[in-house]
């Protein structure tokens, strides 16, 4: 089944087509379509990261939950949906936290990024098929550690190391 996303300019005006997802090009020039990401903290403070399918692209690197917003669906409710269906977390709206968005002019994507500070464990993890393989719940320095041993996407770690300062602080700039 076809994914569709809704289309916007820069500053966030819709546009009257929809895009249907193709992972093989690139948005057109100007038209951008809106991505989530969450940063999962429990409640020692720790996060959960998620490894993707060897299939996708960047194959077995470790990040954090997100995906794109589908057609007719609000930014935060994609949040709820993308982080339910990638790890089996069930966060109300309420739970989740706007903490910045982020827009990358060559992908065509404006991030819009969550934080959701929940009590989960292990034991609350369920892996979506073909999306992730595997998890792990770590402190924030680990995630540094994975990024420059190359087994997290060093991109996002970038991106979440510049909106959630209050996590990973001034050391990691």
């Amino acid at each position: 089944m076809s994914e569709y996303w809704d289309v916007y300019d820069r500053e966030l005006r819709p546009l009257k087509d929809k895009y249907e997802r193709d992972d093989d090009k690139l948005m057109p020039e100007g038209v951008f379509h809106i991505v989530v990401n969450i940063l999962s903290v429990n409640r020692d403070g720790n996060i959960l990261i998620t490894k993707r399918h060897p299939d996708k692209p960047h194959g077995n690197m470790w990040e954090i939950s997100g995906g794109s917003v589908q057609s007719g669906e609000d930014p935060l409710d994609g949040a709820v949906r993308e982080l339910k269906e990638e790890t089996g977390l069930s966060a109300k709206p309420g739970e989740l936290r706007y903490m910045g968005q982020i827009i990358r002019e060559s992908s065509g994507c404006i991030h819009n990024f969550y934080l959701y500070e929940g009590d989960f464990d292990e034991s609350d993890i369920v892996l979506q098929d073909g999306e992730t393989v595997d998890f792990k719940i770590v402190a924030p320095d680990e995630i540094r550690k994975m990024t420059v041993s190359g087994e997290f996407l060093d991109f996002v770690f970038d991106r979440i190391k510049a909106v959630y300062r209050d996590l990973f602080g001034q050391k990691y700039e």
